[in-house]
C-alpha cells in the first residue's frame, strides 16, 4: 500500500501511517528500531533498497530524509506498507529551508522506546554525533567510500569520534580480520611485519592497516593494486608468509608456511549485508574506536606546512636583510665618493 502526501506535515504523515497500518492489519509492535537515512535524490533508490534488504533481518520503520533541489519550502511524503516490505517506509522529500531542519521533520515519526540508527550512505557531516540527526540516534553509520575523499572522511571520523559512531569501511574489513586472526590461531608465530594491498583510495585498507599495527605492534606496509577493494594481506614470519590473496572479489587463496594453498570464500559484500551486520549491535564498537584512533592524523601534515612556512619566512627575511645590506653598502660607497670629490675640489 502506497500513500502519497504533497505539501504536508509530520503530524499528517503520522496519521497516514496509522491509517495504512489499520488498513493492512499490520501493527507497529513488530518493528525493532527506526532507521533514518539521510541522502540525496541520486542516492535514494540504492539506499532504500539496501535498507529494505537489511530490514528483512531487522524489521524497522525506515525514514528516508531526501534533500530536494527546489527552493520553495515544502515537504512531500510517500508512505509504503506491505508489498514485501518488512516494516514501514516513509520517503520524506524536503525542499528549501525545510531540508536544513530534517530533525524537526523526523522526530515525531520515530518509533517510541526503540533504538534509532541514522545512516549517511553518501557524504556525511564532519561530526556525526553533533549533527541534528545524529543527536537522535543510538548508532550513527557513515560510509567513507560514499565521500569524494574517502581517506579524508576517515580522518574526520577519527577526530570527531563518539561512542555509537561507525563506518561501513570498517564493516568491509570484518571477513579479512576474521581470517587473519584465525590464521594465527592455526599457525601460532611471531609476526615480524605485514603488508596490505588495495586500491589507492580504499578506506577499508586504511583501517585494516591501522588495526594490524595496533594489534600486532609491527610496521605494516600499504601496497597499491587495481582492486577490487582489498586484494592481499600478508603476515611475515620467520618460517614464511601467511598470505590471503583475493583478485576477483569472490574467492581468496589462503596459505600458511608448510601447508598447501587452498581457496576460501571471501566475497565482497553488498551494502545491504554490511548494514545488516551493523544493525545486529546497538552498543558502541570498541574495536572500531581503537582502530580509528590509531589512524595517523593530519598533525604531521600541519607540522610540515608550518615548517615550510617558517622556512619560507626565514628565506624572505634573509633576502630582505641581504637587500637592505646591499642598499646600505651602495649608500655608503656613494657617500664616500661624494666626500672624496668634495675634498679634491677644495684642494684644487
Amino acid at each position: 500500500m502506497i500513500t502519497t502526501l504533497t505539501d504536508t506535515t509530520s503530524s499528517a504523515i503520522a496519521s497516514a501511517l496509522l491509517k495504512a497500518r489499520r488498513a493492512m492489519g499490520s501493527p507497529a509492535t513488530g518493528m525493532v528500531m527506526t532507521i533514518v537515512i539521510s541522502c540525496t535524490e541520486a542516492e535514494q533508490d540504492s539506499a532504500v533498497e539496501a535498507a529494505v534488504e537489511a530490514g528483512r533481518e531487522h524489521p524497522s520503520r525506515i525514514l528516508v530524509a531526501v534533500t530536494g533541489r527546489g527552493r520553495q519550502n515544502r515537504l512531500d511524503a510517500e508512505v509504503r506498507i506491505g508489498e514485501g516490505t518488512p516494516g514501514e517506509i516513509v520517503i520524506l522529500q524536503m525542499y528549501g529551508r525545510m531540508a536544513t531542519h530534517a530533525a524537526s521533520v523526523v522526530r515525531p515519526l520515530l518509533l517510541p522506546d526503540s533504538p534509532v540508527v541514522v545512516w549517511w550512505p553518501g557524504a556525511a557531516p564532519a561530526d556525526l554525533a553533533h549533527h541534528e540527526l545524529g543527536r537522535l540516534a543510538t548508532r550513527r553509520v557513515s560510509d567513507a567510500m560514499g565521500s569524494a575523499r574517502p581517506l579524508q572522511a576517515l580522518r574526520l571520523r577519527a577526530e570527531n569520534y563518539q561512542p555509537g559512531d561507525t563506518d561501513l569501511a570498517w564493516t568491509r574489513t570484518t571477513q579479512w580480520r576474521s581470517l587473519l586472526a584465525a590464521s594465527l590461531d592455526q599457525y601460532p608465530a611471531t609476526v615480524l611485519g605485514a603488508t596490505v594491498s588495495a586500491e589507492r583510495n580504499s578506506a577499508a585498507a586504511k583501517l585494516l592497516v591501522a588495526w594490524l599495527e595496533a594489534r600486532l605492534k609491527v610496521p605494516v606496509k600499504r601496497g597499491t593494486s587495481e582492486g577490487p577493494g582489498i586484494t592481499k594481506a600478508t603476515l611475515e614470519t620467520a618460517a614464511g608468509d601467511i598470505a590471503i590473496v583475493r583478485t576477483d572479489g569472490r574467492l581468496a587463496s589462503y596459505s600458511v608456511p608448510g601447508q598447501p594453498k587452498r581457496l576460501v570464500a571471501l566475497k565482497r559484500r553488498p551494502v545491504a549485508d554490511l548494514m545488516a551486520e551493523e544493525l545486529r549491535r546497538m552498543d558502541p564498537d570498541d574495536a572500531f574506536r581503537d582502530t580509528i584512533k590509531a589512524l595517523p592524523g593530519p598533525a604531521k601534515k600541519s607540522t610540515a606546512k608550518k615548517t615550510a612556512a617558517k622556512r619560507t619566512a626565514a628565506k624572505k627575511a634573509t633576502a630582505t636583510k641581504a637587500a637592505a645590506k646591499k642598499s646600505a653598502t651602495k649608500k655608503t660607497t656613494a657617500r664616500k665618493t661624494a666626500t672624496k670629490k668634495a675634498t679634491t675640489k677644495k684642494a684644487s
